[in-house]
């Protein structure tokens, strides 16, 4: 089993600061749950975007070529979410971890940009950025401006007139750095699991492989997503797990780590 760290307890917090500063190489691992403080929803949720545009009929790379202006209706959508939203305590926490050399750095699922924003430096994008419209033909990038999302005209690409998408990965896309990726989590010892339930690929993999070269999971979330049933080995005894809002447990846990 996991060990819950009691919060109200110093010695609790002792020990999982010490355990973050004995790791080798620490890398956390994020999902919608460390955006949520920033005002995005998780897209899951309840009143999230895939409770209004269906993924298999907005957000699939066929339906972008067969039907791109069905397409940016979604795009449009997430684009107004993201528009104006700031880092929140816990991206901030995460990089204070990194300049101090705590955390190697982050393996993110969001698209939001605001690890970068709080200061981030290792920050490897599994689905892609929102911050640039790319074009699949000529490969082109460009900066997103807030006419993007509020014109009923799709973008064209200024080379070859191609429309434009989100650089984010679309289903039916390969994702994004996943060489990078594994190489960066083969060495790592601490795997800080912070607002996902990983259940999802490739992130669904990550806790079983730390787990299988000796290290352990960190896990901050609401709830517990990663129950021990779906680990293979036993040192789920190594593992930890912060209960509550990561934008309070995560910075309290930067200060422990003082």
């Amino acid at each position: 089993m996991q060990r819950t760290v009691d919060l109200k307890s110093e010695q609790g917090w002792d020990d999982v600061a010490a355990a973050l500063k004995k790791a080798r190489m620490a890398v956390a691992l994020t999902g919608a749950g460390v955006s949520v403080p920033s005002g995005i929803p998780d897209f899951r949720s309840p009143g999230g975007l895939w409770t209004r545009f269906a993924p298999e009929k907005y957000a699939t790379l066929d339906v972008f070529h067969k039907h791109p202006a069905t397409a940016w209706e979604l795009y449009r959508a997430l684009g107004k979410v993201l528009v104006g939203k700031k880092p929140n305590p816990a991206h901030v926490a995460l990089a204070k971890l990194e300049s101090k050399g705590l955390l190697a750095g982050i393996i993110t699922q969001n698209v939001d940009g605001l690890h970068q924003q709080a200061g981030s430096q290792q920050v490897f994008e599994i689905h892609g950025e929102h911050q640039h419209l790319q074009c699949l033909r000529c490969e082109g990038l460009i900066p997103v401006c807030p006419e993007h999302f509020s014109s009923k005209e799709i973008p064209l690409c200024s080379t070859c007139a191609h429309p434009l998408k989100p650089n984010v990965v679309l289903f039916g896309e390969s994702v994004r750095q996943l060489d990078a990726i594994e190489t960066f989590i083969a060495q790592c010892d601490l795997l800080l699991v912070i607002g996902t339930s990983c259940q999802v690929y490739p992130a669904s993999t990550f806790p079983d492989q730390v787990r299988r070269q000796g290290g352990a999971v960190l896990e901050c979330n609401r709830e517990s997503a990663l129950f021990p049933s779906r680990y293979k080995r036993a040192s789920a005894q190594k593992d930890w797990f912060l209960q509550g809002d990561v934008a309070q447990t995560l910075v309290r846990l930067s200060q422990y780590c003082d």
